[in-house]
């Protein structure tokens, strides 16, 4: 039998191995211990319980999120408004579910953003490996030198605070520990027999980072995703609080938050109490469901 049979045979047995792996991974993260398991759950039914509330809650309950009513300013809990109205007159419950809406949607998005470059960088860094990954991993270390916050506020203030701009501007500042993540994965990836193989056989660098090394890399991936969800609501938190956040009508946590402080010895707790307790449970959430993949990963690789 020739080499390049041998190598083919390599490859794809290797490739059969990486998928039986992926199997059981996702078998794990459906079984799992008792103690993994209850942290997953717990962070799974919290978050769909906030998803639910920002995205179907306003399809139940839907009040005027626009028109500013003086007259109905600092009303208390009541059948009416459940949670009371802010100072502007716009129901807190309302306001929760439409600032929860664009928070979840914008860490999402950023989460997305982030990932997507830091696992082509880490990849591209780790594959290269000599003087390409060496000099790739310091322009990592001089932008994590550079202060995130102070950077995100001097960017935003160029650009309309709008979902989507917030959104690229986190996303385009926070892919740097993915790329590390991965580009440490992809340094032990790289020397696997399959990845090995698939050189010897011509294989480019692009096709060994999109049909090996990535994919055999989205443990790491997925599980840095979760975290990188609760990071970017509570920057996106830090913005509003900060006067930076979104623009009205539109308005997120933060924003919220930072109105409700105002009014905080006034006695007016509706304003802070209820989008403090939710910014807390949406963070911890994304982290209870990253910690449980993560532990499930750690387990993986002691088979």
């Amino acid at each position: 039998m020739s080499a390049g049979a041998d190598s083919g045979q390599v490859v794809g047995a290797a490739e059969v191995l990486a998928g039986r792996r992926r199997v059981e991974l996702l078998r794990r993260l459906r079984t799992g211990s008792p103690f993994g398991g209850t942290i997953g759950l717990v962070g799974v039914v919290l978050a769909l319980a906030i998803v639910a509330v920002c995205f179907l809650g306003p399809l139940i309950y839907s009040t005027n999120q626009v028109d500013v009513d003086p007259l109905k300013a600092f009303l208390p809990p009541s059948g009416e408004h459940p949670l009371g109205t802010d100072s502007q007159g716009f129901d807190v419950l309302g306001r929760l579910m439409e600032g929860g809406r664009a928070s979840l949607q914008i860490g999402v998005f950023a989460a997305l953003v982030a990932t997507v470059i830091g696992t082509l960088y880490g990849a591209t860094a780790g594959l290269a490996g000599g003087i390409v990954d060496a000099v790739m991993m310091r322009f990592v270390d001089v932008m994590m030198s550079v202060p995130f916050l102070f950077v995100v506020l001097i960017v935003s203030t160029k650009f309309n605070s709008s979902a989507w701009s917030l959104s690229l501007i986190l996303g385009l500042f926070s892919w740097l520990i993915p790329a590390r993540l991965v580009r440490a994965e992809v340094l032990s990836l790289k020397t696997r027999d399959y990845v090995l193989a698939a050189r010897s056989m011509g294989a480019s660098g692009p096709s060994l980072v999109f049909r090996h090394l990535i994919p055999n890399s989205l443990g790491v991936v997925v599980v840095n995703i979760t975290f990188q969800v609760a990071d970017a609501i509570l920057a996106v938190a830090t913005l509003g609080f900060l006067g930076f956040g979104l623009s009205y009508p539109h308005t997120d946590w933060g924003g919220q938050l930072s109105a409700g402080v105002n009014y905080l010895l006034s006695g007016y707790w509706w304003l802070i109490y209820p989008v403090g307790l939710c910014l807390v449970a949406v963070v911890l959430a994304f982290n209870l469901i990253g910690e449980a993949l993560r532990d499930t990963l750690d387990r993986r690789r002691t088979l």
